[in-house]
């Protein structure tokens, strides 16, 4: 017997038949899907326009941006022209420091040779050649104006530095040689540049680095000056050991035992023994005023100095000098020998101011000094 077959039933053996509540939902999400696709196809110009309101809005804001943008462009460009003009004024800074930085050089280097001729060692120049010196390049090609402008700085500063030292080096060396000298009571002449000037006091008036410079330079060539006569004062002055070689100082100045009669006596001067022959040397520069003998003193040769003292050299065993002779410091005038009053073979040397002996060793131990001062 065949059933009835009805619609939402099956047999009770049948596994394929469909939920009645899935059926549904899925109708109902076609159903809502398909609205939705109607509704969009319906409202599309109005979501068109909305999306094409968005992207102007975009657009727009770009062009703003950009916009912007130009207007920074243009004001970097007319910062880079202000730049240009101020580098254009920092250049010709520069060219004119280097102009003065040359010269400087170039007057550095007179004093440095008139310095190198008085034995004044300074210090050292740079060994850039300011003559091309030139702008160093960065590495996006344009010109490195501060370290360039701090390198001609720095040299200027060298040079200047430079003339420094040679000016209060020899005016040390001259306050030195004036103060040993004076000590000795020898007086030293010195050229000042105050001498006949005067006026009323101004005050000073703006000059420019070039006539600052010369003024530096010219203090500095005033210095080397007056140096210069401070040494010819050393050179007057019998401060320079007049025997060198193989020699001992055999007796000293002042009272002493007399070496004949053994009592106490005066003695003028220093002995130094050495071997007869041995040369004798002008202690400073003279002229040689006597050549001859002395009682007590067997052969002398004397020497006239520019300040006035006379240095004596005496016991002689022969004369390299003659009267009216100019010597100079070290020149050869006499032998040692053992002439006059004497034991051995020994040089007597004497300083003398007038009728008076004045204690060599003074004058020798300054001498010792200022030749170390002068190195």
């Amino acid at each position: 017997m065949r059933s009835q077959a009805s619609f939402g039933r099956s047999d009770k053996g049948s596994r394929h038949g469909v939920h009645p509540a899935l059926f549904y939902g899925m109708f109902a999400v076609l159903l809502a899907g398909n609205a939705l696709l109607v509704t969009a196809f319906l409202l599309s110009p109005d979501i068109a326009r909305l999306l094409s309101g968005k992207n102007e809005q975009v657009i727009e804001a770009y062009e703003n941006r950009i916009a912007q943008l130009r207007v920074e462009v243009d004001r970097l460009h007319s910062r880079s022209y202000a730049q240009a003009g101020d580098i254009n004024l920092q250049l010709q800074e520069l060219a004119q420091q280097q102009e003065v930085l040359i010269e400087q050089h170039q007057l550095v280097r007179v004093l440095v040779d008139k310095a190198g001729e008085l034995g004044i060692e300074t210090a050292a120049l740079p060994a850039h050649d300011v003559g091309d010196q030139a702008l160093a390049p960065r590495t996006d090609g344009n010109p490195d104006i501060d370290a360039t402008a701090a390198a001609v700085a720095q040299m200027l500063g060298e040079t200047q530095f430079a003339m420094t030292s040679i000016a209060e080096t020899a005016t040390a060396r001259a306050d030195s040689i004036v103060t040993e000298l004076t000590g000795l009571g020898i007086p030293v002449d010195l050229p000042t540049t105050l001498d006949g000037v005067g006026g009323p006091l101004l005050p000073p008036q703006d000059e420019d680095d070039a006539s600052a410079m010369i003024d530096d330079a010219n203090a500095v060539m005033a210095a080397l000056v007056r140096y210069k006569a401070a040494r010819d004062g050393i050179d007057d002055a019998p401060v320079h050991m007049p025997i060198s070689g193989n020699f001992r100082q055999s007796s000293g100045f002042g009272n002493r035992t007399d070496p004949f009669s053994g009592r106490r006596a005066f003695h003028s001067g220093l002995d130094f023994a050495a071997a007869s022959g041995t040369t004798v040397f002008s202690a400073g520069k003279g002229v040689v005023s006597f050549v001859g003998t002395r009682s007590g003193y067997g052969n002398v040769v004397e020497v006239t100095h520019a300040n006035g003292l006379v240095s004596r050299y005496a016991h002689l065993s022969g004369f390299l000098s003659e009267v009216g002779q100019a010597v100079n410091t070290g020149t050869p005038i006499a032998k040692v020998g053992s002439t006059g009053r004497s034991t051995g073979p020994h040089l007597h040397f004497e300083v003398r101011k007038g009728d008076s002996a004045i204690n060599p060793k003074a004058f020798l131990e300054a001498g010792k000094r200022l030749l170390a001062l002068l190195g």
